[in-house]
């Protein structure tokens, strides 16, 4: 079967869902259709949708990080450690933030590549350390106090509506697909979800790759991380508990393989808008945040399944084209 019919099938499915979901929001609330709701819809998951851009390049790579909500949280730490600290200017903090973030994606690519250990397995144990690393640096107080230039990166509109973080997002979502689509790089990617062992017959660097993607991940949790920071005005080491739940959940539904080498940014860009828009609706119909999470976790099971039928059907749609063909 033909992974563009395949792409195209399920991107058509997913709009049909976003159009649906669209039209019922609309018929409960007359603000939905709001600007200021449409910005809210992504404000309040910025940094989720964030990092779902660099998490497809991973799981479409056959690898999974479980540990980017801590990695965010590890990086917010770290930020606001090194300025409660007061020995270094707030941008230096940022910069050692960051590449504190990119330093532990590189040290869990690493022992992936090297080791030859399940990334599950690695970001698992990197999901405990890195939570549990937050948590010595600030311990439990709420650490806050950051500059007023900071929080409004944060908080205020930076284009129109638009705050910077948004903005980050659509750049982050359009170099991210062409990076995907449109390079070497990418091609490497997909080869190696594919099968690994053939990338590497066919000359390609397996382990750097894996390194390189996994510290991406590390980075653009840490941006996460900081961008979280700034909205909220404080840290502490329980943020983003859980996220890595939506991420995932974003990408599967996006159309992209658990098992790798399958699915594209376009799939994930859909996936966004219907997860975003189902929070909103269930938000604005007072649902309650654990009733929200256990809806998205059922969306990840039925993601993966419906994937799975849908691919049964058009192998099945296929195989008498395919059988008269050959006669």
């Amino acid at each position: 079967m033909p992974e563009s019919l395949r792409n195209r099938s399920w991107e058509l499915l997913l709009a049909a869902v976003l159009v649906a979901t669209v039209v019922y929001n609309t018929s409960r609330s007359d603000v939905y259709l709001d600007v200021d709701n449409f910005v809210n819809l992504f404000q309040l998951s910025i940094e989720k949708v964030i990092v779902a851009v660099i998490m497809t390049f991973v799981i479409v790579n056959g690898e999974i990080d479980l540990s980017v909500a801590s990695v965010m949280a590890f990086a917010a730490a770290v930020l606001a450690s090194v300025h409660d600290g007061g020995a270094v200017p707030f941008p230096v903090a940022i910069v050692v933030a960051l590449a504190a973030a990119a330093a532990a994606g590189f040290l869990q690519g690493v022992v992936i590549a090297k080791t030859g250990l399940p990334s599950l397995v690695v970001t698992l144990a990197g999901l405990i350390a890195f939570r549990g690393a937050a948590r010595v640096l600030v311990e439990d107080r709420s650490v806050g106090d950051f500059p007023e230039w900071f929080e409004r990166l944060g908080r205020r509109d930076l284009v129109g509506p638009l705050p910077f973080a948004l903005l980050l997002f659509f750049a982050g979502l359009v170099v991210g697909a062409v990076v995907l689509h449109r390079t070497a790089f990418g091609r490497k990617v997909y080869v190696i979800g594919n099968n690994a062992e053939v990338a590497r017959y066919s000359g390609i660097d397996v382990e750097r790759v894996k390194v390189a993607l996994f510290t991406w991940s590390g980075l653009v949790a840490g941006i996460a991380g900081v961008l979280f920071a700034a909205r909220l005005g404080s840290v502490r080491a329980n943020i983003g508990e859980g996220f890595e739940l939506d991420i995932i959940t974003i990408v599967l539904l996006g159309g992209v393989s658990i098992f790798g080498g399958t699915g594209n940014l376009v799939g994930v860009a859909l996936s966004i808008f219907v997860v975003l828009n189902l929070r909103n609706g269930m938000s604005l119909a007072r649902v309650e945040d654990t009733i929200q999470t256990g809806v998205i976790g059922g969306l990840l099971i039925v993601s993966v399944l419906a994937q799975n039928l849908l691919d049964r059907v058009l192998t099945a749609a296929q195989e008498p084209q395919e059988n008269r063909g050959s006669t």
